[in-house]
């Protein structure tokens, strides 16, 4: 394994932190030339860092889909499943809604290609399987529904409320909707 001389890591920081600033006031389509320019650096150290705006973006996101992904570890064992994925699906769309570019980030690219796999979803499916698993044994979930479906329809719920004039309200109520569809008990 190489280690990365300290200006890489240094650069890398740079970047990571302006491109985190630019994300929020710009969304996904945030432009890497700003932000390389903002950064100090060249397109090319950019590029070298994160060879696309996917990574870029999962990179951004990093540190709360590892929140995302402890939450679901933390409701794991929960007495009532259906309340702790809906608890869960909650917090996603909550910050799905109000992240600006998160659900740009979550976005399947529709590919089989293994090396194509959105690792924001990934790992937010991998969390969140469990979850979805123990309510589905409990009945409280369709057997059909999968973790993909639930990645999905809260990036539809967010890309759709982004531009409501109360996103995080209108997201509540979609979500209420989509809950009603693929958990029926109330």
């Amino acid at each position: 394994m190489t280690t990365q001389r300290a200006d890489a890591r240094r650069n890398y920081a740079r970047i990571l932190a302006v491109a985190e600033a630019e994300v929020a006031a710009h969304g996904a389509d945030a432009s890497l030339e700003q932000i390389a320019r903002t950064a100090g650096v060249g397109s090319a150290t950019v590029r070298r860092h994160f060879p696309g705006r996917r990574a870029l973006l999962e990179a951004v996101f990093s540190e709360r889909i590892d929140a995302l992904c402890a939450r679901a570890v933390g409701l794991a064992d929960a007495d009532d499943p259906r309340a702790a994925l809906l608890d869960w699906l909650g917090a996603l769309t909550a910050y799905a809604t109000s992240a600006r570019g998160m659900a740009d980030a979550l976005l399947q690219d529709g590919a089989r290609d293994a090396d194509h796999v959105n690792a924001c979803a990934a790992r937010l499916g991998g969390a969140v399987g469990p979850l979805l698993h123990r309510a589905a044994q409990a009945g409280a979930v369709a057997p059909e529904v999968t973790t993909a479906d639930l990645i999905s329809l809260v990036t539809g719920i967010a890309l759709a409320t982004e531009h409501h004039p109360d996103p995080a309200a209108e997201a509540d109520r979609l979500l209420a909707l989509t809950v009603r569809g693929i958990s029926p008990q109330d």
